[in-house]
């Protein structure tokens, strides 16, 4: 498949799970309809979402995902708080939600859920806070210590990092040596960058600045080094392909992630 292409080809592998991960932009909204239906053209097994609401646009996409063989379903959108952005796990096989003892604080941006599937897997699902929150680091610190604590099912770690590495992930300057050295931590402890992994340095960006349309790639999973060998694809793609504008849909590419059954 052409990278960004919102079109996805048949693999000669023996594929076992298909992760899409996509930040939809404030709750859906009127682009909800469309959105459920890209996804499932995407042919998600599993469907990582952030910025979900508990709003009635949001509640519809997980609606219309249960629709389309994505029925079990977990969410940390609040009922008390519906435009507080959130996420949801959506997948096709009985999931169940784990709590890490030394998980991000945020219940809303870290939801982390075993999955009985054919591999045997554990999503951990994350938004990452902007710096302006004042609660970017400590939530960047508590997934790496999360990292070297696991002893779970191995896990893919992915969503929204708002991170990235300096000058490869960006197309003018905006990543600090923290956001640098977070990203270059979890891959010293064997939790690669599966788009790094299986790309190298090539430039591709999720997400473009509203005022400058300068380009970054704000959105990752994170591979568990027992998972690595799986991971035969990985992608980044526009919603809403032939709609005439690649932010159709959402402000944010989604990514997708290929694992080869054991």
């Amino acid at each position: 498949m052409q990278a960004g292409s919102g079109h996805i080809c048949a693999t000669c592998y023996r594929l076992a799970m298909r992760i899409v991960s996509w930040n939809i932009r404030a709750g859906g909204g009127r682009r909800w309809d469309a959105i459920a239906a890209q996804v499932a053209a995407w042919r998600a097994d599993v469907a990582v979402l952030s910025e979900y609401r508990a709003t009635p646009p949001s509640a519809s996409i997980a609606q219309a995902l249960a629709g389309a063989g994505l029925p079990f379903q977990r969410t940390t959108a609040d009922r008390a708080a519906p435009v507080r952005n959130a996420l949801l796990v959506a997948s096709r096989w009985p999931l169940r939600r784990v709590r890490p003892s030394h998980g991000p604080a945020d219940r809303h941006r870290w939801l982390a859920v075993n999955l009985a599937a054919p591999v045997p897997v554990a999503i951990c699902a994350l938004h990452v806070p902007n710096r302006s929150s004042g609660c970017k680091f400590p939530f960047l610190d508590a997934v790496s210590e999360t990292v070297r604590r696991w002893r779970g099912a191995p896990a893919v770690i992915i969503g929204d990092t708002n991170s990235g590495c300096i000058g490869t992930d960006e197309e003018s300057p905006a990543f600090n040596a923290a956001e640098d050295a977070w990203i270059r931590g979890l891959d010293a402890l064997g939790w690669r960058d599966a788009f790094r992994a299986l790309h190298g340095a090539r430039r591709e960006f999720t997400w473009y600045s509203p005022n400058g349309n300068n380009g970054f790639r704000l959105d990752q999973a994170f591979t568990h080094p027992c998972l690595a060998p799986r991971v035969r694809g990985v992608w980044q793609c526009w919603g809403g392909e032939g709609a005439g504008r690649r932010d159709a849909l959402s402000d944010h590419a989604a990514l997708v992630l290929d694992l080869e059954a054991g």
